[in-house]
């Protein structure tokens, strides 16, 4: 078997283990009924998954980082499958959380392994090409695994979409075993080491960029279902459609965002996505009786939303060049804390306020990494322009 369907097969693993992720957000509305809970309560496992990927992913890969990447990929699907059994078979909403906490400590291995893998097996000159193979893999399960997850749910019920991917995670297993060469894993570089980037001010600034702007995604995509169904009216049998609709939009505005920050530049990129991903947000509220009113904001928003995550990378990489992996580690971090942080505070306000109230809460959290972005900007040209300086000197 070549290296490049060797990355595909991780690519694969990665749609999994995103959909694992996701799927909460297409299904909130079921799992509430029949767990006789609230919306509220509903969205804190998306929050729950998040914080334990955030906070214990670093830690465990600094752990495991000299052993063979391929059994650690094996063993790390063990425990996402594991967890999957779990949410299949138990009740209540107790022991669920307990299944998405054992799902997302395999999740977030699964995922930075797959990437370490990736970049490894990969012909010189390609690793950035199979990184970003396995990522798209990651996003395409918000593009393929939400709506085909909603669609199961409503034929079998939303545990059988956990009983799916728990058979699925064991077929990856098998086909890693037979179909990856053992690898090597890193010298490992202490946790402390990592955490010490975050004192530099640009690191800081940078990552709360990222903080902000998915933070505030968060706030309304955790509870897009049941806005759509309650607030804006979309019936039951339309909603696959319109999230699959809403899954592609992300897929083109990724790639635009690439192609924008090649042409005209990080910040232009940057603030012009997040300007327009605050006027949608605003423009859903405004816009809800109408279904075309209503999928042609969507389409806008998820494009712009999304159009920021490869220009977030790319600024991150070029921050401290010397330990971009590193940074572009802790964003994965920063990123499921942000994802855990918005599903949270849009929870209170669906609980305390109302459930159309988080799409304008999303649009202030987004202004406020512009806000980020603009300090990160006049940095950049502060220092460039230090730089010149010293060179005619």
């Amino acid at each position: 078997m070549s290296n490049t369907w060797k990355i595909y097969i991780l690519a694969v693993t990665s749609f999994l283990v995103g959909t694992s992720e996701y799927i909460i957000s297409g299904i909130l509305d079921n799992i509430a009924d029949t767990l006789g809970i609230t919306l509220a309560a509903a969205g804190q496992l998306i929050t729950i998954f998040s914080l334990v990927y955030a906070i214990f992913t670093p830690i465990l890969m600094a752990l495991t980082a000299s052993m063979d990447r391929r059994r650690l990929m094996i063993y790390s699907l063990s425990l996402f499958v594991i967890g999957n059994i779990l949410a299949f078979v138990l009740p209540g909403y107790g022991w669920f959380i307990v299944a998405r906490v054992i799902m997302a400590l395999g999740a977030g291995m699964v995922v930075v392994t797959a990437l370490t893998i990736a970049a490894k097996i990969a012909s010189e000159g390609k690793q950035g090409s199979a990184i970003a193979t396995v990522v798209m893999g990651f996003t395409a399960s918000l593009i393929i695994g939400v709506p085909l997850g909603r669609m199961t749910a409503e034929a079998f019920g939303w545990k059988s979409v956990f009983g799916g991917i728990a058979l699925l995670g064991l077929v990856a297993m098998m086909v890693i075993f037979l179909a990856l060469p053992h690898t090597k894993g890193d010298k490992p570089v202490p946790l402390l080491q990592q955490l010490s980037l975050l004192r530099k001010r640009k690191v800081a600034v940078g990552l709360s960029i990222t903080f902000f702007w998915l933070g505030g995604y968060s706030i309304a995509y955790t509870y897009l279902s049941p806005y759509l169904l309650t607030i804006s009216g979309i019936s039951d049998k339309l909603l696959s459609g319109v999230l699959l609709i809403f899954g592609i939009a992300s897929l083109v505005g990724s790639k635009f965002g690439g192609y924008s920050t090649d042409r005209w530049g990080v910040s232009f990129t940057l603030i012009g996505g997040m300007a327009l991903h605050i006027i949608t947000l605003i423009l859903l509220s405004l816009v809800t009786h109408s279904y075309f009113g209503v999928l042609f904001i969507l389409i806008l928003w998820s494009f712009a939303a999304w159009s920021t995550g490869p220009t977030q990378q790319y600024h991150l990489a070029t921050i401290e060049p010397e330990l971009s992996g590193v940074l572009l580690g802790i964003n994965q971090s920063m990123m499921q804390l942000a994802m855990a942080v918005g599903a949270g505070i849009g929870g209170i306000f669906v609980e305390k306020v109302s459930l159309a109230s988080i799409t304008w809460i999303g649009a202030f959290w987004v202004a406020i990494a512009i806000v980020a972005s603009l300090i990160a900007s006049g940095s950049n040209s502060k220092e460039k322009s230090s730089n010149l300086k010293e060179i005619n000197q």
